[in-house]
């Protein structure tokens, strides 16, 4: 027996030996209840964070602790491979994309199986890989015969040196574009969709189906889905037949219009300019597309505009009003104009003060208000309709519903729900996706490629060069193929799919990874979905989260699955932050001064200016110079150090401050634990809990045996309180290391129940003691403990006695004492009397099973 705790040593013989006995393959016994436990599967970057650590930690607990209750778990892992990442590298460094992808997820692999997951390898997948993608592919088409995949003209970035759609990712605060510096324009290009709005109301009313899942992100996803009731408006054009489509929600204001302002990419923009204001308005046309979306409604850049000369007339009141454009308005939001009330906007207030526009009450919040009087600011609450027409002195709530069912009969409106949710614009002008699976024909139009054919793979013949549009666009020989309808030369789609495609059905596919006929087999997927616990981060609790519910709802339509959401519980992890300092004077990364340039951290100074830095705690990362990597914490301390030090210091939810000394502190803990059960005699390992005559010491060591089972179970169920139930096996070695009945079998239960509970946080180590304690079988194959109800009944309590609410003594009585019986017991106690002698007693309050107090006069 091995008497020196070797972390390195005991993990590379257990990760060795499970592999050979596959200890981790998922169990297909249809007689266990299933569990589903997963991990948001992560970019190939090459290398884990402490967060990836934290991510699937977290996830590994709760699947090993499924398995030793009894259920059939399945606990896989892949790759979210697709993405602009690997091209930028191809660019760079001159590597293929695939081979850059493959070669992180190859080391990336071996990083994750050295932490200890419990994860079944062999439903591994990669997004990247043609055996993946040709079902996103076939995915794609079932969009396009539902009628939810379609195309039409969208703004894009587009950098006008580089002559290529950038992403929203590929734009910095300054609006330019992160290779080539220049300012990016918005560009219309004929792009993808898919029509998430369809199901907009599901997605939004199914949140109350998930009360697993933290409120905060529910109600993220309803923000971001965004519904909203109100009026759809038309404001006719003066000397057009064409109107002006708004959508307001605040129809009671209606009366209050002094303008209509168009987005300057509205296709009436150019027809309402008077010829006199016709060169201005292109000019303003041509300013504003060179301005990102970010730059355009950022909160703090002013609102600029400026007027069409064109006039629209305000239906209710028969007023003409000026029509105005102004880059606030997008064409891509609503119907891309918006009726001006600056009485009762704060926009439109600010707006109408700088171009001197009308500003016109028509909500007051009294009915006998001034009605006349110049607002300082918008009036935004309900209140009294006021200069309104037959509407004036009504409730504003009531005069919404009012207004719009006037405009339905006078046919100039009518009511309507909006959603701020718009259609998925998934096409991507980039190589490393999956192609779209169409191809353009001059006759026939748009024909999808047939489901035989699929996939359309990428070919990997590709120069990268960073400009320019999408490298497959110059490979003539693929994307030049006959119609599949008619034969007529025609052209493939070039744009590659968006990467939340692949993520948003992966967790499907886990279910029957390696079916070659079909994308999954619906009674397999039915089976084990919806997934019971999805652990990730917090930001992507709406897109992703959003985009995998509406595929979950779309392939139940197309009679793929059987239920309506794909993660019955879902838990964000907190970040991993260290330690790093600011310097307040300096901006960008050259305000981060890494705490290992900090020589006195009881006074920290710049290196470079002396200048006083402020001292905190920040998500690790390279520019903060705080990063830890995980190689260095397990080469010094081990895997199981880094697994419980991760579950121990914070709740999963909250964020997680690292310190070494912590880590350390975790190091002795399962030092402590070795020692404990090496040291246990041969011959006292027999386990027996039907003992008739307990000794006091045998009594206490159980209950805290049995505490610790009931309290550490209900911390890792729940709320996943890992960290208290860290806490309850520090208890239970405690106990066992202070107990005085070291040769009796209750010590030795208490021994094996430490080494079984340890085990899903700390697997390596339990399962070397495990072995050592006679036991043939895996650790983790035994049957999670349950406690004995009645050793948690105390015969003996502490009660606290005290005098005038000050403690005086402690004393050991019966458990079961009435009122009566602990006053007594106090009264007697020797130490008590003394306070007691020759003083008047007021009055005795007794709190059963905790103290008496007496209180004198």
């Amino acid at each position: 027996m091995e008497s020196r705790y070797n972390p390195a040593a005991i993990e590379e013989k257990w990760q060795k030996t499970w592999t050979e006995q596959g200890l981790d393959k998922t169990i297909t016994d249809s007689n266990k209840p299933k569990y589903y436990a997963l991990s948001m599967f992560p970019y190939p970057s090459g290398s884990l964070h402490m967060g990836h650590v934290r991510n699937y930690t977290i996830t590994d607990v709760i699947a090993r602790l499924k398995r030793m209750q009894g259920y059939r778990v399945l606990h896989p892992m892949g790759w979210d491979a697709f993405g602009l990442p690997a091209e930028n590298a191809a660019i760079d460094r001159g590597i293929p994309p695939a081979k850059w992808t493959y070669e992180n997820m190859a080391q990336m692999q071996q990083q994750l199986k050295r932490l200890g997951l419990s994860i079944d390898w062999d439903c591994e997948l990669a997004t990247c890989s043609p055996d993946y993608y040709k079902w996103t592919q076939w995915i794609f088409l079932q969009f396009l015969k539902a009628g939810l995949a379609y195309q039409k003209e969208a703004a894009v970035n587009w950098d006008p040196i580089d002559q290529t759609v950038v992403a929203n990712e590929q734009v910095d605060g300054e609006g330019r574009s992160w290779r080539s510096g220049a300012k990016v324009e918005r560009k219309l290009l004929r792009q993808w969709f898919l029509k998430i709005t369809d199901y907009a109301e599901e997605l939004l009313n199914d949140l109350n189906k998930l009360p697993g899942w933290p409120e905060r992100v529910k109600l993220m996803q309803a923000n971001w889905i965004g519904k909203s009731t109100g009026a759809y408006l038309e404001f006719p054009i003066v000397g057009m037949e064409e109107k002006i489509g708004v959508y307001t929600t605040r129809p009671d204001t209606v009366f209050g219009v002094s303008y209509v302002v168009l987005a300057p990419e509205h296709p009436l923009t150019k027809r309402v300019a008077t010829q006199e204001r016709e060169a201005e308005v292109e000019a303003f046309i041509q300013e504003v597309s060179n301005q990102s979306e970010l730059e355009r409604t950022a909160e703090d850049k002013p609102k600029r505009g400026i007027p069409t000369g064109g006039k629209a007339i305000n239906p209710f009141t028969g007023e003409e009003i000026p029509i105005w454009i102004a880059d606030y308005v997008l064409y891509e939001y609503g119907t891309g104009a918006v009726m001006g009330v600056p009485a009762h906007d704060a926009r439109d207030f600010k707006f109408a003060k700088e171009q001197n526009l009308p500003i016109k009450v028509v909500i007051v919040p009294q009915a006998e208000a001034d009605k006349d009087s110049t607002p300082q600011a918008a009036y935004t609450e309900p209140g009294i309709v006021v200069n309104s027409g037959q509407f004036d002195g009504m409730a504003s709530t009531d005069a919404k519903s009012a207004i719009v069912e006037y405009a339905e009969k006078q046919s100039f409106g009518k009511a309507r729900v909006q959603y701020r949710l718009r259609d998925w614009l998934i096409s991507r002008q980039r190589y490393w996706g999956a192609p779209i699976p169409v191809i353009h024909c001059p006759n026939c139009g748009t024909v999808p490629v047939p489901e035989e054919d699929l996939p359309v793979q990428l070919p990997e013949n590709v120069e990268f060069s960073g400009r320019g549009p999408s490298p497959l666009a110059k490979l003539e020989n693929w994307v030049n193929v006959p119609c599949p309808t008619c034969g007529t030369p025609a052209k493939r789609e070039t744009d590659t799919m968006d990467t939340f495609i692949d993520s948003s059905w992966y967790f499907l596919r886990f279910t029957d990874a390696k079916n070659e006929q079909q994308v999954f087999d619906s009674a397999k997927t039915n089976d084990w979905m919806p997934v019971d616990q999805y652990v990730g981060g917090i930001e992507h609790a709406i897109l992703h989260l959003l985009y995998s519910r509406f595929f979950t709802k779309v392939l139940r339509d197309r009679g793929l699955l059987n239920f309506d959401e794909p993660f019955q519980r879902l838990l964000t992890q907190g970040m991993v932050q260290g330690l790093t300092y600011l310097n307040p004077n300096k901006s960008g990364k050259d305000k981060w001064i890494p705490s290992y340039l900090v020589s006195n951290p009881n006074d920290p100074r710049d290196p470079q200016t002396g200048e006083l830095l402020q001292r905190l705690y920040a998500t690790m990362s390279k520019s903060k110079g705080n990063g830890v990597a995980p190689e260095e914490v397990i080469s010094k301390y081990g895997v199981d150090t880094a697994r419980m030090f991760i579950l121990f210091k914070a709740p999963p939810e909250k964020d997680l401050e690292w310190d070494e000394a912590d880590v350390e502190g975790q190091f002795r803990f399962l030092n402590r634990v070795w020692r404990l059960v090496t040291d246990f005699t041969p011959q006292s390992r027999k386990v027996s809990n039907r003992q008739t005559q307990l000794s006091k010491a045998e009594k206490d060591l159980r209950r805290a045996i049995h505490i610790a089972i009931k309290e550490a179970t209900e911390d890792m169920e729940g709320e996943y309180q890992f960290n208290t139930a860290v806490s309850e096996l520090m208890k239970l070695s405690n106990a066992l290391a202070d107990a005085s009945c070291k040769e009796s079998p209750i010590y030795a239960e208490g021994i094996e129940t430490l080494v079984v509970l340890l085990a899903p946080f700390a697997p390596h180590i339990s399962e070397e003691l495990w072995q050592q304690l006679g036991h043939n079988e895996s650790v983790h194959k035994q049957a999670w403990i349950k406690y004995d109800e009645s050793a948690l009944v105390a015969d003996e309590i502490t009660l606290v006695i005290q005098v005038n609410g000050k403690k005086r003594a402690d004393l050991q009585v019966p458990a079961q004492a009435d009122k009566a019986e602990l006053e007594k017991y106090a009264r007697e106690s020797e130490i008590v009397q003394r306070f007691l002698e020759g003083k008047e007693i007021k009055k005795v309050i007794v709190v059963p099973g905790k103290l008496v107090n007496f209180v004198l006069g």
